[in-house]
Order: C-alpha cells, then structure tokens, then sequence
C-alpha cells in the first residue's frame, strides 16, 4: 500500500545474539553513541521482520540494522521467518523489555488488535514499516514508513502498455500473475491497483488467466509458473509482485522452451540488483521499484515518536520505473 524514499544508505553493521520465543530469530544491535532522552540512555528500537524471503527483504533488514547503529540506537531485532505467531510473540517480548519504540513490518493485514493494545496500554508507541494493517482502533499505531502498493500495482500496468507497445504486440493479452503471501499488503495492494487499471482501460484484450501466490520467493514463482505453463500454454504476459517470484519464473519459461522477454513479456515489482540483471539480459520488460532503502528515514521517525512529536499518519517514499532499455545504465547504480 505505500511509497518508499531513495536513501542512501552505507555499510551494514550488525551484532547478533539471542533466540526468542516462538522460533523467532532475534539479534541485538547497539553503538557506542547516544540517542534520545537528552543524550544520556540509548533509545530502544524493537524491530520485528517479516522473515528474509527475497532481495528485497535482506535489503530492508541490512538497511534497519545499519541505520539504528548510525544512529546510536539499541535495536531489538527478531526475524519472523515468515509467521504471524512468531511476529505477535516478538512484539510480546519487546513489550515485557520494556522498550522505547516497537517498530514491525507485519506478515499479514489482519489480526494485530490484541497485541497492539498490550502495547498501547504500556504506552509504547509501534511504528509501521513497509506494510500496514487493518485495526478497530486506529490510535494503535503511530503512523507507516513506507509505499503506496496500490499504485505500485496501477503502474505496472501502465508499463505493460508500454511493455506491450514497445514489443509491437497485436491481439489479445493473456496474463498470469504472481501474487505475494496471502493476506499480505502488498499482494492485496499490487493486484487490486493492477485490475483496477485493466478493468478500465483494457476491459476487452487483457485478461488474467492464471493467479495464484508464488509467496514472494524464487523457489515459489519457479513451482507456479511451471503449473501456469502446463495449464495455460498461450499465457503471453507475466506480472510478478516481486522480482524474486519472477526470476522463479523465468526459470520455468526457459525450461519450457520459451524466452521470457520475448515468447512471455515480464513485469515485476521491487527492482532488486538481481532483477535489474535479468532485465539487462533481456529476460524481465519492465520493473517497478520498490525502495526497500527505508532504515534512515524509519530512524528519524522513531525518534520523533519517542519525543513526542507529531508524525504524520503515512510517511510515502519516492520510486521511479524502468523499461528494458534503461536496465544496463540503471544496473551499476542500484545499491540493493
């Protein structure tokens, strides 16, 4: 659902320790400067991942870690691998620590009341990152850093059209998509963006003939594009939620005896180095970026929360999109 911000971001340090609950993993980092509270006790980040399920995930992560120890922050990390269960408990131990700040990319939408009005009545502000959630009470949060998927979404079917233009394609589009983890925001988002663009402007030559999740991983997208092929032989575009789900894909084109780029025009979501890669080579059309860069930005407003400023209720970052033609250039600046 959000937009993300061009950061630069440096080297990623990080010091490591601990297990939590729930299978959790948790690590803690920490520097030697001071921040918050007048100079004198670090503040506390409690910082709970998604999991490390793409490029893009490791990105995001690397950028957090980093940044909290520019910083001077103590960050409370822990690792999801993916699982609700895991991100509730994580948030539980945060809240039991005591910590200034909890700060959480949730795995899904939905069923996150419980747990935020723990931490709503020990007065520790949460913060979302990349994704949000669906509450009664929208006072449980503070605000989300992060980008506006349902745009994403409607911009990569607008660089479809221009996909689909540049490759002379005459006749009807016969689309399988890729969705993200179920119940997760941004395969929600993506999708309904995507549709709402081709219910308008392509009701008659797009249609999706094959969706289903590929979870976001490589190893998905490669198992479902497979199926779609077998099922679907004359799908001629793909529109993968993420570059990882993609780059699956093309491995089940090839090993079909198609050319992705060419027999199956490919849109993705994220713009990963990898992607950007296969894009150069000619295999991925088009990729809309999704800045994974957010630590900088994600720190500046913790500490404001902590200080009791007021933030405002979605903090959007900036992205561009790139055709196949600007892959090579645009290849040995992307720092993800």
């Amino acid at each position: 659902m959000l937009n993300r911000r061009n950061f630069l971001t440096a080297a990623v340090g990080v010091a490591a320790a601990g297990g939590l609950a729930a299978c959790a993993k948790e690590d803690e980092g920490s520097s030697s400067s001071s921040a918050g509270d007048g100079g004198g006790k670090k503040l506390t980040l409690g910082f709970s991942q998604v999991g490390s399920e793409s490029g893009w995930r490791s990105a995001n992560t690397d950028s957090v870690k980093a940044s909290a120890k520019e910083a001077g922050y103590k960050l409370q990390f822990s690792d999801a691998q993916q699982k609700q269960e895991n991100q509730i408990s994580a948030i539980r131990n945060f809240i039991a620590q005591k910590v200034d700040v909890i700060a959480f990319s949730p795995v899904v939408v939905t069923g996150w009341d419980a747990v935020l009005k723990e931490a709503k009545a020990k007065k520790i502000p949460v913060v979302l990152t990349d994704r949000s959630v669906e509450t009664s009470d929208e006072s449980l949060y503070v605000t989300l850093v992060g980008s506006d998927f349902t745009d994403e979404g409607r911009r990569a079917a607008k660089i479809l059209e221009k996909v689909l233009e540049t490759a002379g394609h005459k006749g009807a589009v016969k689309i399988a998509q890729l969705e993200g983890t179920t119940g997760a925001a941004p395969a929600i988002e993506r999708a309904k963006g995507f549709k709402e663009v081709m219910d308008a402007d392509h009701k008659d030559d797009w249609k999706i003939v094959a969706s289903q999740t590929g979870d976001f991983t490589r190893a998905g997208g490669k198992q479902v594009m497979a199926a779609f092929l077998q099922s679907n032989p004359d799908i001629n575009v793909l529109y993968a939620h993420n570059d990882d789900m993609g780059l699956g894909a093309i491995q089940a084109i090839e090993a079909a005896g198609k050319k992705p780029g060419k027999d199956i025009l490919i849109v993705t979501v994220d713009g990963v180095k990898d992607g950007f890669v296969a894009m150069s080579e000619g295999k991925i059309n088009a990729i809309v970026e999704c800045n994974p860069l957010l630590g900088p930005q994600l720190m500046e407003v913790v500490q404001k929360v902590k200080d009791g400023e007021t933030v405002e209720r979605w903090i959007k970052t900036k992205e561009s999109d790139f055709m196949q033609a600007q892959a090579k250039d645009a290849l040995p600046t992307r720092k993800y």
